[in-house]
């Protein structure tokens, strides 16, 4: 079971629902039930027995609750020791963060009157601190539910058929009580056909059926060969994702692409197959080193490129909190929502940097990472934009040096040029005969998608 608490007001029924559906489980909300059961509202159970008589009526109802999947608290419900015991020995306890004072109280302005003890955000701050697992933030997105924060993937890969990374499973497998069904070599060398097929032969001995779920535990690799591989099976089973690098927090974990890379391209055989829900638990970057850090880095570089307002700031340096993570994310949420197909247009700009950098990756066999490919890319793209006069001169520079600043590379890898590359980008996904669409970076906020044919025009 998991039990749902949080200042009023941060959205404890409202994920409740959405999580439950998510899981195929019951949800109740507990002041609801109190409600019902009682034929009274919270209000007139305030004014007319106090609020130690509406504690009671927590404690009562809670008792008496058999096995149900999601429970929104309230509030307060916690703050008795008895209350918490029993949540304790049930289940799990997700504390939602608290949503910003103005937030807050918007929030609950449009709610008046229904919630009697109003804001007790900052008087119960000590007391929601004291919560380890913890939901920053969260995101419908289509068919996926995305949860951000901390302490979380425990309680959803427990009792699951895993596929994990095989470093990942060296690391987190005992900590988190899991057995994998199967593990994927760490690396983009091994994103192929044969290693989906390999899966598909895992969930054949695990006995994976219609209606079961699979999850898949590692980076980005490991969610696209999981994702295609469960969008394949028996035409198609849910998979939940929990990504566990940086990258795949902010990058491959949502937007319901799966795939794998051909000889002759990267990611040119797959399918769009959203996870039901992918849980983002900052706890996995505690291990990650540095290299793969800045990977995720990049991506969120990217992000702050596309995003009008985000400025030059970025990140650089230090590991992202799981709300800063959340908020980066929210940049490519907003551009799924809107071309969830890649059938509008806007979905492109997420390929800003990565008509180039899925060259170098390609071209040196993946020795470059795909974060320090993404930054190479931007760069190199930024420099076509001002050739083109559609930023200005400096642009590529200062982009260059934002890169820099968090430590990854700005200029093409010793041997390789623009020129080298364009047979490679040639079989971009996103070309119409020999032209290619580029989002190129001309500036902060401003990414514009420009056809370029690269059988009669020089980079």
């Amino acid at each position: 079971m998991i039990f749902l608490t949080g200042a009023p007001a941060s959205g404890k029924t409202t994920l409740g629902r959405r999580l439950a559906t998510a899981l195929g489980v019951s949800f109740v909300d507990l002041d609801a039930e109190i409600v019902r059961s009682t034929g009274r509202t919270i209000p007139d159970v305030f004014a007319s027995d106090g609020e130690a008589a509406f504690r009671d009526l927590e404690t009562q109802t809670l008792a008496r609750l058999g096995d149900v999947g999601v429970i929104a608290l309230g509030g307060g419900t916690l703050l008795r020791a008895e209350n918490r015991r029993l949540c304790e020995a049930r289940g799990t306890i997700f504390c939602l963060d608290t949503p910003s004072d103005a937030e807050l109280a918007r929030r609950l302005g449009a709610a008046a009157g229904t919630r009697p003890l109003g804001d007790r955000a900052k008087e119960r701050a000590a007391h929601y601190a004291s919560f380890p697992s913890r939901v920053s933030a969260w995101f419908d997105l289509d068919d996926s539910l995305v949860l951000c924060g901390k302490g979380l993937a425990r309680t959803f890969l427990a009792a699951r058929s895993v596929v994990a990374d095989a470093t990942v499973s060296s690391i987190w497998s005992e900590r988190l009580g899991l057995a994998p069904i199967a593990t994927i070599p760490s690396g983009e060398t091994h994103k192929t056909i044969g290693t989906v097929s390999a899966l598909w032969g895992a969930f054949a001995r695990a006995g994976l059926g219609r209606k079961d779920v699979v999850a898949a535990l590692g980076g980005g690799v490991t969610g696209d060969l999981t994702g295609f591989a469960a969008a394949t099976w028996m035409r198609g089973i849910d998979w939940i994702n929990v990504p566990t690098t940086l990258l795949a927090m902010v990058d491959a974990s949502t937007g319901g692409k799966t795939g794998c890379d051909l000889p002759e391209g990267k990611n040119l055989a797959g399918a769009f197959h959203a996870p039901r829900l992918v849980v983002i638990d900052s706890d996995f970057l505690s291990t990650l080193p540095p290299d793969r850090l800045r990977d995720g880095q990049a991506e969120m570089i990217k992000h702050t490129i596309i995003s009008v307002g985000t400025g030059p700031e970025g990140y650089s340096g230090n590991v992202p909190t799981s709300r800063e993570i959340a908020q980066n994310l929210a940049v490519k949420v907003e551009i799924v929502r809107a071309d969830p197909f890649e059938r509008l247009g806007r979905r492109i700009l997420l390929n800003c940097g990565h008509t180039v950098g899925h060259a170098v990756e390609k071209a040196t066999n993946y020795a470059v990472s795909h974060g320090a490919a993404v930054a190479i890319g931007c760069v190199e793209e930024a420099w076509i934009a001002a050739r083109r006069g559609l930023s200005p001169s400096e642009w590529p520079e200062t982009l260059a040096a934002r890169f820099a600043a968090a430590g990854l590379p700005t200029a093409l890898p010793e041997g390789l040029s623009l020129a080298s590359l364009v047979p490679l980008m040639q079989g971009d996904k996103k070309r119409a005969g020999s032209v290619v669409t580029f989002a190129l970076p001309c500036g902060w906020g401003d990414v514009r998608a420009v056809p370029i044919d690269l059988a009669k025009e020089a980079l």
